[in-house]
């Protein structure tokens, strides 16, 4: 994309119960779109798309994944990176989106030590702050309570150069953060801008291309703030249209890049189309 080069690669799959997904939607509609649309009918099964950015003398990698910390499909995120022959010991920096398992449990070795040292690694300081508060592990509900443990455990992992962020910070030219709240609190998507191409991205903001252009007001289970992650949305649902930057979906089929075309009231992806050397 200009002068910058992206790398797309995968820390694997996993599924997710129906009854997590669109939680606010009618089930009836919820079931008919799923079908009408082929999306598999007993559950989500989203992927994980990592990406690398090479802009000259940065190597920024987006996320850690979840290393074997969380579910066994996923945590393929530096066998892929060795597949794709890019050394692990050349990524320069690492930007955080949010802190949930899929995003950064992969930062701890087998020994509980930062699995790319010595770098500076990137939060957003609103996202740290939350996860990191004293008695937070005994205010969530139970199922969340491993969550919060390891967002901790890999906040605080030895190893890792911690620089928190605020929004519109850059991190490396053509390349900053901007707020995208809801998901979590302090959720952070990344803006990649080089010859006048842009790409946001996107995190977590947004999870499905299919569900969440059609119904920008179906949420799921996962996002903590429902109204703000609508909020979110649609204000980056309207900017990519608008100014027709790409975005990259952390959930999207992989490679889970394209386009958002406006569709009504509604919003439709248009996958990036492959081109062969």
């Amino acid at each position: 994309m200009g002068q910058i080069g992206l790398t797309i690669l995968s820390d694997g799959f996993f599924r997710r119960p129906t009854e997590t997904i669109a939680i606010n939607a009618d089930p009836d509609l919820r079931v008919r779109f799923m079908y009408e649309h082929f999306l598999p009918q007993d559950g989500g099964y989203s992927h994980t798309n990592h990406v690398v950015i090479d802009s000259g003398d940065a190597r920024i990698l987006i996320d850690v994944g979840s290393g074997d910390r969380f579910l066994p499909t996923t945590g393929r995120l530096m066998a892929n990176m060795a597949e794709a022959g890019i050394d692990p010991a050349s990524i320069t920096h690492v930007i955080i989106t949010h802190a949930h398992p899929d995003h950064i449990w992969g930062i701890r070795d087998g020994f509980d030590e930062a699995i790319l040292p010595d770098i500076p690694y990137f939060i957003g300081a609103t996202e740290r702050a939350f996860w990191m508060q004293d008695d937070l592990v005994t205010r969530v509900p139970p199922e969340l309570q491993q969550f919060v443990l390891g967002a901790q455990n890999s906040i605080t992992v030895s190893g890792a150069d911690w620089t928190l962020l605020n929004p519109d910070q850059e991190v490396a030219p053509g390349i900053r953060v901007i707020p995208t709240p809801g998901h979590t609190p302090g959720h952070m998507s990344v803006v990649v801008e080089s010859d006048g191409e842009q790409l946001i991205v996107l995190g977590d903001a947004m999870t499905n291309p299919y569900l969440d252009f059609a119904h920008p007001d179906w949420v799921n289970e996962a996002d903590m703030d429902a109204a703000q992650t609508v909020t979110t949305r649609r204000r980056l649902l309207d900017m990519a249209a608008t100014d027709r930057i790409a975005v990259l979906g952390y959930h999207f089929p992989f490679p889970g890049i394209g386009n958002v075309m406006r569709d009504g009231q509604s919003y439709r992806f248009i996958p990036a189309l492959w081109r062969f050397d």
